[in-house]
This record gives C-alpha cells, sequence and structure tokens, in this order.
C-alpha cells in the first residue's frame, strides 16, 4: 500500500467525488467538463496516483476561473479517414478532450480496427491511464499520451527540455481487471515533487536535479527532473520524444519548450498542448476471446515467476488495483496542502467543508 506521510488525513472516495464536482460546477465549469475532470482527478486518486490525483483541484479551479481553461467549451470532431481522426479541444481542461477522442477513436477501431485521434488546443489531463483503462474496460487495447512544458532534463543535460511526458497502454486481461501501464517518462512525474513539498519529504535518490542540474533529494531545490533511467537515462529521453511526437508533431501543437509553465504566473492565456490517443479492436486481430485467453496465460505466468527474496512479481496494474481496493475501504488520503487548498475553495464557494478522518 502507499505509505502514508505525516499530516495527512483520509477521506470517504464519495465525498471526495463530490466535493470536487461540487467545487469544479460552483467554479463556472459546465457539467460534462466538471464530469470529466473529477473521473480523471479520482481516477488518480484511488489507484494511489496522487501526483494526479484531487490535489490538482485547485489548480484547475484557478485556472479555470482565470481563463487559461475554457468553462464551456464546444469540442469538434473531424474524421480524416477510416480510423483517423482530429479533435479540437477548444482550450478545455484537459480530461474531456481525452475521454471524448478515446470515445471517437473506440468508434473508429469497431469499424476500422484501429481509431487514431490527435488532441488540438488542450492542456494537462491528469493521469493518462484514466483513458486507456476506460477503452480497455469496454474491450479495447489502447494508448494514451500528452506533453507538457519543460521540466525534464536531457540524459547528460543540465537545463529542462521535455515535459514529463506519459505513457499509457491498456488492455483487457480476461480478467476483472484489465493489464494497465501509466509512466511518466521523467523519473518521477513533477506533480510529485508538488507532493513532496507538501510533505516536506525527500525526493528518490536521483529523480531531480537543482538549476544546475546536479541530483539533489530536497523537493524545495528540485528545479528540472531526471529522465527514466538513471545511468540509462537516454532511454527515458527518448521515450519523452516519442510522446513530444505523437502530442506535438502529429497534431501542430506546441513542443514542450514552447508551452507556457503550468504552475504560472500566467493563468490566463491557453497552453496550447496536445495529446494523442489510439484504440485497437481486437476482433480485428486474432479474435476478442483469444487475445483473453492469451493475456490470462500471459498474465498467469508473470505473476508465478520466481520472485527474489523478500519481493512479489507483479504486473502493470496490479499495484493500482490493491491499492484501489484499500482506498474504497479506509478513504483517500489527503496531504496538508490538498486539505487547506479544498478548505479555502469551500469557503469561497460557500460550501460545506470535505469531512475527513484520522489517517
Amino acid at each position: 500500500m502507499t505509505r502514508t506521510h505525516a499530516g495527512t488525513v483520509r477521506a470517504r472516495a464519495e465525498d471526495v467525488s463530490a466535493f470536487v464536482h461540487a467545487v469544479l460546477l460552483g467554479i463556472g465549469a459546465d457539467e460534462a467538463t466538471a464530469t470529466a475532470c473529477r473521473d480523471s482527478l479520482l481516477h488518480g486518486s484511488i489507484h494511489g496516483v496522487d501526483s494526479h490525483g484531487v490535489r490538482l483541484t485547485g489548480h484547475y479551479a484557478r485556472c479555470l476561473k482565470a481563463g487559461r481553461l475554457n468553462r464551456q467549451p464546444k469540442l469538434t470532431f473531424n474524421r480524416t479517414r477510416a480510423g483517423s481522426g482530429m479533435l479540437d479541444g477548444d482550450d478545455a481542461q484537459g480530461a474531456l478532450p481525452a475521454y471524448r477522442a478515446m470515445e471517437h477513436a473506440c468508434d473508429l477501431a469497431r469499424e476500422a480496427g484501429i481509431g487514431a485521434v490527435g488532441i488540438q488546443n488542450t492542456s494537462h489531463f491528469g493521469p493518462a491511464g484514466a483513458y486507456t483503462l476506460r477503452a480497455a474496460q469496454n474491450g479495447y487495447l489502447a494508448f494514451s499520451t500528452c506533453n507538457s512544458d519543460s521540466f525534464v532534463r536531457l540524459h547528460d543535460g543540465a537545463t529542462p527540455f521535455h515535459g514529463t511526458n506519459p505513457l499509457s497502454f491498456a488492455i483487457p486481461s480476461g480478467g476483472a481487471d484489465p493489464w494497465l501501464l501509466d509512466m511518466a517518462t521523467s523519473s518521477v512525474p513533477f506533480n510529485r515533487v508538488e507532493l513532496y513539498r507538501s510533505l516536506n519529504a525527500p525526493l528518490p535518490e536521483g529523480a531531480a536535479s537543482d538549476e544546475s542540474g546536479v541530483d539533489t533529494a530536497d523537493p524545495h531545490a528540485a528545479a528540472m527532473l531526471a529522465p527514466l533511467g538513471g545511468a540509462f537515462g537516454f532511454k527515458g529521453a527518448a521515450l519523452g520524444g516519442v510522446a513530444e511526437i505523437f502530442s506535438a508533431v502529429m497534431t501542430g501543437m506546441r513542443l514542450s519548450p514552447d508551452i507556457a509553465p503550468m504552475m504560472g504566473p500566467d493563468f490566463s492565456t491557453p497552453r496550447g498542448c496536445g495529446a494523442f490517443v489510439i484504440a485497437l479492436d481486437p476482433d480485428a486481430f486474432i479474435g476478442a476471446p483469444m487475445v483473453q485467453q492469451a493475456m490470462t496465460r500471459y498474465l498467469e505466468l508473470l505473476r508465478n515467476s520466481p520472485a527474489r527474496p523478500g519481493t512479489t512479481v507483479m504486473a502493470p496494474g496490479d499495484r493500482e488495483w490493491a491499492e484501489a481496493a484499500h482506498r474504497r475501504a479506509e478513504g483517500i488520503p489527503l496531504d496538508p496542502v490538498t486539505l487547506d487548498s479544498f478548505a479555502q475553495l469551500a469557503d469561497e464557494l460557500g460550501m460545506e467543508r470535505l469531512a475527513t478522518t484520522a489517517p
């Protein structure tokens, strides 16, 4: 289970969901925006991806109020070929365009076998796994990615270049929970640095660098992240480039060095981020029953593979499913900064504060 740091409290998932949805509506977001944003944030917090969970509610509320994000966007989809299309997000908070694009990708895949949709004029979309998981739950193999402002140095680099540029893949497993990979191409997500600052906890070794590019474990001194891979960080930097190519090059949107910083100071100008989703219909290949049979066998072999002493072999997603069961029963942990933000939002909007319990 995810470690609970000093200063955290817990709240029931249902209460957190209702609170976040009410805040977004109270800010003036339309129902579609509020629901999509809430769903993506709850995905993060339920599955233990706290860096991209409900702690971002205050940030999105600020951007909606200030004008960076369109509170009532009009999304438009243009089908370009049998299995491809482009979706204009109209500067929405990024969850709505990503969910909507994945729906279109699945529709295209149902007809053409594969559906690929580029997303234009979007913004930070939170946990990439939220969108692939929804497709996998409907029977599709799925991919999602986005880019963001520069915060990750290149291998041996000494200045930020790529965003954290996540990649997510998911596929039905033949069981209750899909095989799910959701990873940043940086050592850790930028929002984890923010979370560790809130908790005043040291960063993992080799995760971040100071302004000179020298490694630091102090989250308050972190000026950039390292690419995934440590001594082999050239692999992580290259994967960051994969996300960049799909998200910006293929959509005509801004490269990471050209995107305004997520944390401001300008919260009124849209950022012009790009994203990309793909869905594949197993019935267009070997067929869904045989794919699920093969996945069942693959995961059986994987999970029963001998483990090193004191460890457990897990498939991508296993940690998330275990954490989700724990958090649905025990509640979602909230760090001190998030709790303060929630209190301020409640007071500002004349809402009741979120009820919490001890950790």
